[in-house]
């Protein structure tokens, strides 16, 4: 369901994490969600340049779509054509890894209201019990999730799937937490001297108020998906 509001209005593993100084022009994509078509097109419509721009994704790449597995080989397929291409954690693929981790029922129920069924099924019908060591995930495709970062930070902008957590520092949140946020960092007056740009809650149209961006336009519900070109504040959709 879209979220139309605008504004105002278990500790887990840490990735590492990535900085770097603004260079270039920077594209973001927000949640996939097995969209794999929608991908496609949107990646046809972006003037990048594999040599100069940097292409951030904000994570949610698996569940409720239905070609989780086309997302990931083609991702994978990115990866390898460019150093300039970031991929972000977001709490679906978190979920899925803490479960084969910690083997955590909570996660095994999150998982299934996360739509997980679609993802098993893009893998030639893998059955829930695969969810216990990713045993339906070809090694390329777990190593990819495994290497997810959490966040990607510039001067002027910080990359995270769902937001940050009012007065704490991101690096000392869990995860689950981190990953997850939603209410408490849309309402809240942000002032950080750099802007936060989104995935996770699923607009109408991209978010933009003082200091977040928000780019998941629901493509996994029958609307578009977005990228944002910056510092232009251009968005791109498919």
């Amino acid at each position: 369901m879209l979220n139309t509001i605008l504004l105002p209005q278990g500790i887990s593993r840490r990735e590492n994490l990535y900085m770097k100084k603004n260079t270039g022009k920077i594209f973001a994509i927000g949640d996939i969600h097995g969209c794999y078509d929608k991908l496609i097109s949107l990646m046809d419509r972006l003037p990048f340049d594999l040599h100069s721009d940097t292409l951030i994704f904000l994570g949610d790449y698996i569940n409720r779509g239905s070609q989780s597995k086309e997302v990931i080989e083609y991702l994978l397929k990115l990866k390898q054509s460019s150093e300039n291409i970031i991929f972000l954690k977001g709490n679906h693929e978190h979920a899925l890894l803490e479960y084969a981790q910690t083997k955590d029922q909570e996660y095994l129920r999150l998982l299934r209201s996360m739509d997980v069924e679609p993802t098993l099924k893009s893998y030639s019908d893998a059955k829930f019990q695969s969810l216990s060591d990713l045993g339906f995930l070809p090694p390329a495709h777990l190593d990819f999730l495994n290497g997810l970062l959490t966040y990607y930070k510039t001067d002027d902008y910080l990359f995270i799937h769902a937001g940050v957590i009012p007065g704490e520092d991101p690096d000392g949140c869990s995860l689950d937490r981190l990953l997850s946020v939603r209410d408490t960092f849309l309402r809240y007056e942000h002032k950080l001297g750099y802007t936060v740009v989104f995935g996770h809650t699923p607009f109408e149209m991209p978010l933009v108020a003082p200091g977040m961006i928000g780019i998941d336009t629901g493509a996994v519900y029958g609307n578009m998906l977005t990228a944002v070109l910056l510092p232009d504040l251009r968005f791109f959709h498919a």
